[in-house]
């Protein structure tokens, strides 16, 4: 087994950005608490058309995000240890470094937004938070490319987890069509209504799950050193 040490090195880009943002959002929440009257209600979801539509109290509408980032934070030591392709994941380090901190930066850049609107400092959500999800596109889709075959990170059918071809076109293709749909949702996000950037949000990653299913299968057909268990 792999030394502790040598593991958390491998994880430390993200483990540490995800720790030191946490500790930075509860104390920004700790100190929000303070200045919010306490029948303030927060949103905690978006409907179709990018507005809130469920709200809750100061307590969870503050701390939610900073929760996330802390259960991100125990997942991120979590996956490699139990990884049935441990190897892989070894290698998919730089992407699954990237790809976390991006995630962490996202819920981060929210939890900004959800309290400076709690203190009155307006920002448009149905603006920013699309933005937001469609720049996380851009980031996953230059770095899918980069994961080798695992069962925790990328696109998993029970093609791709039997065919390392299947996996490695089925993740160049997504990740085109990740950057794409990245592309038009930050596009739609400045120029459209949150409706139609809800739509184009929706329908790019419907359209990518249903592409990347279908064209892994095709793959994996075609690949005469496919497995039939999906384990190495």
């Amino acid at each position: 087994m792999e030394p502790v040490k040598k593991q958390f090195d491998k994880l430390k880009p993200a483990l540490v950005t995800a720790i030191v943002i946490f500790f930075i959002m509860a104390l920004f929440a700790g100190w929000a608490v303070q200045q919010i009257p306490a029948d303030t209600r927060l949103p905690v979801h978006l409907n179709v058309n990018g507005q809130p539509d469920r709200y809750a109290g100061k307590f969870l509408g503050l701390f939610m995000m900073p929760i996330v980032v802390f259960f991100i934070s125990i997942l991120l030591v979590l996956v490699p240890n139990i990884e049935p392709r441990k190897k892989h994941i070894k290698m998919s380090m730089k992407a699954y470094n990237l790809i976390l901190i991006s995630i962490v930066l996202v819920f981060a850049t929210l939890h900004i937004i959800v309290v400076m609107n709690a203190l009155g400092k307006a920002f448009s959500i149905d603006k920013i938070v699309p933005a937001l999800i469609g720049a996380l596109f851009i980031v996953i889709g230059n770095y899918m490319g980069k994961v080798r075959s695992n069962f925790m990170l990328g696109i998993k059918t029970p093609w791709t987890l039997s065919s390392e071809l299947s996996w490695n076109k089925t993740h160049r293709l997504s990740g085109r069509l990740f950057i794409l749909s990245g592309f038009l949702i930050v596009l739609s996000s400045l120029l459209s209504t949150g409706k139609v950037t809800m739509a184009i949000l929706l329908y790019s990653v419907f359209g990518t799950v249903i592409i990347s299913f279908a064209y892994s299968y095709i793959i994996w057909k075609k690949d005469p050193y496919k497995q039939s268990n999906g384990v190495n």
